[in-house]
């Protein structure tokens, strides 16, 4: 475990370089199962796999859509946004050029993790951010019918990979639809660590999110700033804090230009002097 010696005398666990050299921005304390691995941890850290997830948002009224991720899950009880891993499969053919530039990785990388974030959208919440074959700015309708759950369920048990689909229905992926927004990696002590790219995606006309991931106790749509009484990790937190600053949905969608998704942010956990954990993000 890599640990400084605070200001405070507590220890910080998870991110190597000096504290002195991090400019703080937040500090909330840690759920309680967290924070006894986080005191438990002694390394070496598991590898962070690649992964996905999308803040998907009503461009009406700017609510976001969470889930609040099942009890038996890693990090269960707390609200998210729809996403996971990165999965084998996940290599869409034709995607934009600068990917693999605006999310720091080499390009197949960068395939993996666009086709990731679009395909768990899709099988988490049921929207598809799809179009028509030759026809650049439209975007693929309702696609809540019992055909097509069938599909979005084969997609989700690995049946049909979301290419195979996307041929069947004569679509092609719109990635020009996801905003490249921040990425994370998860605090070493963490037994499943993640380097999870965080994407905006605003709910195509005519599609609705729906609570179909099976791997969540309930959803809801929410303001960004009315959830500070539901529990959730960090990078959640502090993206919904950071959706606050854009009042105005073209501000929001013009300020993820100049984000940058390719440098990741590694949260710093205190250990405090009375048995708990603070996590500070730089």
């Amino acid at each position: 475990m890599i640990a400084t010696v605070s200001p405070g005398g507590g220890r910080r666990a998870g991110i190597a370089g000096r504290w002195e050299d991090l400019g703080v921005s937040l500090s909330m304390p840690l759920p309680d199962a967290m924070v006894k691995r986080a005191r438990e941890f002694s390394g070496p850290p598991a590898v962070a796999r690649p992964a996905a997830t999308v803040v998907l948002l009503d461009p009406a009224s700017r609510d976001v859509y969470l889930l609040k991720r099942a009890g038996t899950m890693v990090f269960g009880g707390v609200y998210a946004f729809p996403g996971g891993r990165v999965d084998a499969a996940d290599r869409p053919e034709t995607i934009r050029a600068d990917w693999a530039q605006r999310l720091g990785v080499p390009d197949e990388q960068a395939r993996a993790v666009v086709g990731a974030a679009i395909r768990e959208l899709f099988e988490e919440a049921g929207v598809l951010l799809a179009g028509p074959v030759g026809e650049p700015d439209r975007t693929v309708g309702d696609v809540s019918g019992p055909g097509w759950e069938a599909d979005r369920a084969a997609v989700a048990a690995r049946e049909l990979t979301l290419e195979a689909l996307l041929a069947k229905r004569e679509l092609r992926l719109r990635d020009d639809l996801l905003l490249p927004w921040s990425r994370w990696i998860t605090p070493e002590f963490e037994p499943k660590r993640f380097d999870t790219w965080f994407f905006v995606a605003l709910l195509p006309q005519a599609q609705t999110a729906r609570d179909v991931s099976g791997e969540a106790e309930g959803t809801t749509w929410v303001s960004p700033d009315a959830t500070g009484n539901l529990a959730m990790l960090p990078p959640t937190r502090v993206t919904l804090n950071q959706l606050t600053a854009y009042p105005k949905m073209e501000d929001l969608v013009a300020a993820s230009a100049s984000r940058n998704a390719a440098v990741p942010v590694i949260p710093l956990v205190e250990l405090t002097d009375d048995g708990g954990a603070v996590v500070t993000i730089p």
